[in-house]
């Protein structure tokens, strides 16, 4: 299903993409600070996932309304890539390589069967 103004196919992208926000911070933000207490990096990945959850449902909900669950978890799984790739350069200044771009294009390239006719 192409792109379109329908707040059912609209809203449940960015509600993915800031719930991947969240998540990814919650599995990956405390490797950051590695220092601490692993139960607390447990206590607030559960905090911050809380959020990603209050955004990840609706999101779905909603866009079951336009899009298939294949399309919805394909999407996410994109959706994360980017997230990711981002994360890692900005919050854990990790480089992304050749490699990591070949690989996540493939990723994105075999994701775009599922949205085709």
């Amino acid at each position: 299903m192409p792109f379109s103004l329908n707040p059912a196919a609209f809203w449940p992208v960015i509600m993915l993409f800031a719930s991947n926000i969240f998540m990814t911070f919650a599995w990956y933000g405390h490797l950051k600070h590695k220092g601490s207490a692993i139960f607390l990096a447990i206590l607030a990945s559960w905090g911050i996932a809380f959020f990603e959850y209050c955004l990840a449902v609706p999101a779905n909900r909603i866009g079951s309304a336009v899009y298939s669950t294949a399309q919805l978890k394909t999407m996410q799984e994109v959706i994360t890539l980017i997230v990711f790739a981002g994360f890692s350069i900005f919050w854990l200044g990790e480089d992304l390589t050749w490699n990591h771009a070949i690989g996540f294009a493939l990723i994105a390239i075999g994701a775009s069967f599922i949205f085709r006719g």
